[in-house]
């Protein structure tokens, strides 16, 4: 037996062990009951919606109780500053008006210490009778005068004085008053617009808490079904592909089934594969348009978009060039759905086979993609079960 004969059987041999694993299958029961679930929270969703919709009316409402409180405290901010500045100025009065007492009470103690030093019998009678002739009599009496006349007005400058600061008095009292009372209002307001301010932002995390809850809820329970679905037809179409192979006599020559099966090995590192990921992140967030045969770097179709990712990712010939959907598909790795990693493709089919593949694209992860949808979506960011009617295969470069 010559070497190239025992290679050929070895092969031949060897096949069905490089068989791709039977994905899971999931029974209708399954389904129906990830329906029932998924139906539940749908349901759970709409009755939460009317409660959703009392509490934004609430919301509202504490929203325009917050802005009046908060107005009243901005109200009385503005009230205890004219009070402050009342205060102030009548406290200045005040002070000018206890300088005016003061002045006054020095002012009589010196003229009580001159007549004094005059002496205590110094009158009318004194000077009639000590007078040293008619000019020292005359001047006597004209001192005498000035003098009670001085001591007079002085006596009323004094009392005078005393009723202002009195009254200046009373005056500050009233304002001081009033300042600590408008201080009080100010803590107040402050306090209520606080609290009024708090009980909406509880609103406003307790809505956002329910929109939140009922979202992951429904989205769980919506992958869930849709990944059963997913999963039991992509089961089917592998059972069916696997039993054409197994009647066909010699499976080397079926194109179909070549394709179904893939490529053996890759040719992209993961820095490829994320490099090609980034490119076209950058291109979609560019929004670039889709032109069908274009690859780049204006416009593309969904293989140009994965032609240029790649080829920017350092990727070329031999191991990379360009085609159609269908051929990058015979082209690259076999890679379960659930093993998918950013930079893997995406191939679009309703059967699974070579022949019925329509579509591709690069996936980002977290059940993203980057594609190059079609000329009315142009090129888009989406879920990988966006693309109707068709399921996704993976496949690695």
């Amino acid at each position: 037996m010559n070497k190239k004969i025992l290679i050929i059987i070895l092969v031949f041999a060897l096949m069905p062990t490089t068989a791709l694993a039977a994905p899971p299958k999931p029974t209708q029961a399954q389904i129906d009951a990830a329906k029932k679930i998924e139906a539940e929270k749908k349901a759970a969703a709409d009755a939460a919606a009317k409660k959703l919709n009392s509490a934004k009316k609430t919301l509202n409402q504490l929203t325009s109780i917050a802005l009046a409180k908060r107005k009243i405290y901005v109200a009385a901010q503005n009230d205890l500053k004219r009070k402050t500045n009342q205060a102030e100025i009548a406290m200045k009065h005040l002070q000018i008006a206890q300088a005016s007492v003061s002045t006054g009470k020095r002012n009589i103690g010196k003229l009580a210490a001159n007549a004094y030093v005059m002496g205590g019998g110094f009158t009318d009678l004194d000077s009639l009778l000590n007078a040293d002739g008619p000019q020292d009599l005359a001047d006597r009496l004209s001192a005498l005068d000035t003098l009670g006349e001085n001591n007079s007005n002085a006596l009323d400058r004094f009392k005078s004085a005393e009723v202002v600061a009195s009254n200046a008095q009373e005056a500050a009292d009233i304002a001081k008053k009033a300042q600590e009372v408008a201080t009080v209002k100010v803590a107040a307001a402050k306090k209520e617009a606080d609290q009024a301010a708090a009980m909406q932002q509880d609103e406003v995390d307790k809505l956002q808490s329910v929109q939140d809850k009922l979202a992951k809820e429904l989205a769980v329970a919506q992958k869930t079904r849709l990944t059963l679905e997913q999963q039991r037809q992509l089961a089917l179409l592998e059972e069916a592909n696997a039993g054409r192979a197994i009647l066909t006599p010699n499976q080397s020559k079926i194109w179909p089934d070549i394709g179904f099966t893939g490529r053996s090995t890759t040719r992209a590192t993961e820095a490829m594969r994320i490099a090609a990921v980034a490119y076209s992140a950058k291109q979609v967030n560019a929004g670039k348009k889709y032109v069908w045969g274009d690859e780049g770097p204006n416009t593309f179709d969904c293989s140009g978009l994965i032609y240029a990712a790649y080829r920017s990712a350092g990727l070329g010939w031999p191991n990379w060039d360009r085609l159609n959907s269908s051929l990058y598909w015979v082209a690259t790795k076999r890679v379960p759905i659930s093993e998918l990693v950013p930079g893997d493709l995406l191939f679009y089919s309703y059967k699974g086979t070579v022949s019925t593949i329509h579509h591709m694209s690069i996936y980002a992860g977290d059940g993203m993609m980057w594609e190059a949808h079609n000329k009315d979506k142009d090129l888009m960011f989406s879920s990988i079960y966006s693309v109707k009617g068709l399921m996704p295969y993976g496949g690695r470069v």
